[in-house]
């Protein structure tokens, strides 16, 4: 632990969200180096955020910033808010361009571009298939009508209506007996054209405030049920967060807003 810096830079941000307590709180932190993976892990279990995203300047071509993201459990492979904010950071920090690019280790180059107060996260599309609807379906506490599932833990299920997802109060202990997967709850929306729920027990997280790799499933799959590649979406968790869907090709890409919250230092020893 002696080797580790004294102190890192610290900025509380709420993604997904147009102002303070609303929307995805991430953390983002700067690193001169990686640090270790269980020091990594230790910070983010102290921030207790759905995600710690730690960036770091990458030394190649293929980006302006190495990304990673943890949860107060594991590491993980997608997260969508905590990039925005990490955009949203990097662009506050004086960033020149309109596009911030992240190298990420499973998920690729994800961009993060600005128009004015508005950004706009590229992620990959994750279209996924229906299956038979499974036994565990009934720790959800409501039967849907349709289950679909992508490959590495991504599990939409299709309510009738609004209200049915609203009023879910699934069995945490059951699910997170699945492991690290998402469970995507969803139905059309009421204000916008979809709303969703989405839970993550298996990684720590219950309910999930906005969740961006979500809506990488849900983009895909819902503008080929409403027939149009773009959409409006509210994901109902009680911070609650809208989130502008457009299918392209083989990207899902979110728009939204950030706002910054906290700005500090990190003590580490």
């Amino acid at each position: 632990m002696t080797d580790l810096p004294e102190t890192l830079p610290y900025c509380h941000i709420d993604a997904f969200a147009d102002r303070p307590f609303t929307g995805n709180q991430a953390a983002v932190m700067p690193l001169a180096r990686w640090l270790d993976d269980s020091t990594l892990l230790a910070i983010a279990e102290e921030n207790n955020f759905a995600e710690t995203a730690f960036i770091m300047p990458d030394t190649g071509s293929a980006a302006d910033y190495a990304l990673r993201w943890f949860t107060p459990a594991v590491e993980i492979a997608l997260c969508g808010h905590a990039t925005l904010a990490a955009g949203h950071f990097v662009f506050e920090q004086g960033f020149a361009g309109d596009t911030v690019r992240f190298a990420t280790r499973k998920a690729g180059v994800l961009n993060v571009t600005r128009d004015g107060a508005l950004l706009s996260l590229s992620l990959p599309a994750y279209p996924p298939k229906p299956a038979p609807l499974p036994e565990w379906t009934a720790a959800l506490g409501a039967r849907p009508a349709e289950y679909h599932v992508f490959p590495g833990g991504y599990h939409v299920l299709l309510f009738d209506h609004a209200d049915t997802v609203l009023a879910l109060a699934p069995d945490m202990k059951a699910l997170a007996a699945l492991g690290d997967h998402q469970f995507i709850c969803t139905a059309p929306g009421k204000q916008t054209d979809v709303l969703s729920r989405v839970f993550v027990p298996g990684a720590g997280v219950d309910e999930d405030s906005v969740t961006g790799s979500a809506h990488a499933v849900l983009t895909p799959f819902w503008a080929a049920r409403l027939g149009r590649s773009s959409f409006t979406a509210y994901q109902a968790s009680k911070r609650g967060g809208h989130v502008h869907c457009t299918h392209s090709g083989d990207r899902a890409v979110l728009g939204g807003s950030c706002v910054t919250v906290v700005e500090g230092i990190f003590r580490l020893r």
